[in-house]
């Protein structure tokens, strides 16, 4: 079973999206949706103090009827945030997030942000495993050698 380091090095696009708590949410929308995510975690100079989520805009904004351009994200943001470090399996990284009802992991090392993995990350490298698994077990099967 891989650990968060590898799966982060496994992923195409490793860059870390961020926007400040400042920032309004019509802006954390548009990045979300330029770059195809679903979170973007929040940053305060170096520091790392959030997480807005297209949930959050959905449940924080549109129930409430606030105005997207006019909001900071410190206002929807999720604070304080679950997070892993890069030596935390993929199994454990399922099991906190199937516990705490979450879709995004940031992943600190020494108190710094190195990353973030989602469930449809973690999902991807079950399924890559398990394909890994099923071929060799039916070449295992089939009397290949080697």
């Amino acid at each position: 079973m891989k650990d968060v380091a590898q799966i982060l090095k496994a992923k195409p696009d490793q860059a870390v999206y961020t926007v400040w708590p400042s920032a309004s949410v019509f802006d954390a929308v548009q990045l979300m949706a330029e770059k195809n995510l679903g979170a973007l975690l929040v940053l305060e100079g170096e520091a790392f103090v959030g997480i807005i989520s297209e949930r959050d805009c959905a449940r924080k904004m549109v129930l409430t009827d606030r105005s997207f351009k006019e909001t900071p994200v410190r206002d929807i943001m999720s604070s304080p945030v679950q997070y892993v470090g890069p030596s935390h399996t993929n199994q454990e990284c399922m099991a906190l997030m199937t516990e705490k009802r979450l879709r995004h992991l940031p992943v600190m090392d020494n108190g710094k942000l190195i990353g973030l993995v989602s469930i449809g990350d973690l999902v991807k490298d079950i399924i890559s495993e398990q394909s890994f698994i099923i071929q060799q077990l039916e070449r295992y099967i089939a009397g290949v050698k080697g």
